[in-house]
């Protein structure tokens, strides 16, 4: 097991990635730097395994397929997620370690919003999306993280070890983030200093496609981990309708005796009956859930128990 493991996804990043590497092998020199190639084209690979980095491969496109083969590969007591364009501040690397390390905090958050996020970033809609996604986490999760959408985080083992990764691309901040909210994982900030990319550097990431991406995985872990709360909503919302279009209906058969408009009373009442099944099937869902966080805290005793016995044979 490595003391520190530096995680690096690339795809295209040659213009910057020896950079990387070098910076954290000297800001951290107990480490060992990981760089996972993702169908690079323009030689990324070599440039990094001449600088000193071990470098390994995922070829199935995607972020998100990139950290399931690293998180499933490599066993670290710390681990520290960046992006191999040279946009993140290496000096604050060793805050964010040791907070893993002694402070057992299981996801630091490098916070870019807190800083120079928004005078670097010269793509005004990467910045109304990072404020979208947080306000939209902070009012369906209710959370105190500050950066949802950063790539740059340590982690500890038990928060990689217990992590299901099911997103393919971009939208893995987010649920990395909504796992530790769902799961009460111990999580901290540290605010750091955001470049934009160099000059002949492009992101990889699509304004509006990946921008909707996120906000269906919000969506989508709202429904999964607040079943609830999210099929109340429906249950409400046709409920109202229901009411609002069917109370005409009723006022005139008390003063009439008659039903004019029949086929609004029938749509009122389908709308009732899905409505009920919506509360139903939040409040199962909700028993399910419930029971998977107690099988969640049972597998969390096992990998930290798999970790302490793994420290001691590394110290051995």
């Amino acid at each position: 097991m490595d003391k520190i493991a530096v995680l690096i996804p690339c795809y295209n990043e040659s213009k910057t990635i020896e950079k990387v590497v070098r910076d954290f092998q000297r800001e951290l020199p107990d480490a060992v730097i990981y760089v996972y190639d993702n169908n690079s084209t323009d030689g990324t690979d070599e440039i990094a395994r001449k600088a000193g980095a071990v470098v390994r491969y995922e070829h199935q496109q995607g972020k998100g397929n990139v950290m399931r083969r690293m998180f499933a590969e490599i066993d670290a007591r710390c681990y520290v997620l960046v992006d191999g364009d040279d946009t993140y501040p290496v000096d604050a690397a060793g805050e964010m370690v040791a907070k893993v390390l002694e402070n057992q905090v299981d996801m630091v958050v490098g916070d870019r919003l807190s800083s120079t996020y928004f005078e670097e970033n010269k793509r005004p809609f990467h910045n109304f999306g990072n404020m979208l996604v947080r306000g939209s986490i902070n009012m369906l999760f209710h959370n105190h993280i500050k950066d949802m959408m950063t790539g740059y985080r340590a982690f500890s083992y038990r928060f990689v070890k217990t992590f299901p990764v099911l997103s393919k691309g971009f939208e893995i901040e987010t649920e990395m983030s909504i796992h530790a909210i769902d799961k009460n994982m111990y999580v901290d900030n540290v605010v750091v200093e955001y470049r934009d990319r160099p000059d002949g550097s492009e992101s990889k990431l699509n304004t509006y496609s990946d921008g909707l991406k996120v906000l269906r995985t919000i969506l989508r872990l709202f429904r999964t981990y607040r079943p609830l709360r999210f099929f109340s909503i429906i249950f409400v919302v046709l409920m109202g309708l229901a009411i609002g279009f069917g109370i005409p209906v009723f006022i005139t058969y008390f003063k009439t005796g008659l039903v004019p408009d029949f086929p609004t009373l029938i749509v009122c009442g389908f709308a009732v009956i899905a409505a009920i099944q919506s509360l139903f099937c939040g409040l199962l869902l909700q028993t399910m859930y419930q029971k998977n966080r107690q099988d969640f805290e049972m597998r969390l005793y096992e990998v930290m128990e798999k970790e302490k016995k793994a420290a001691e044979k590394a110290d051995f």
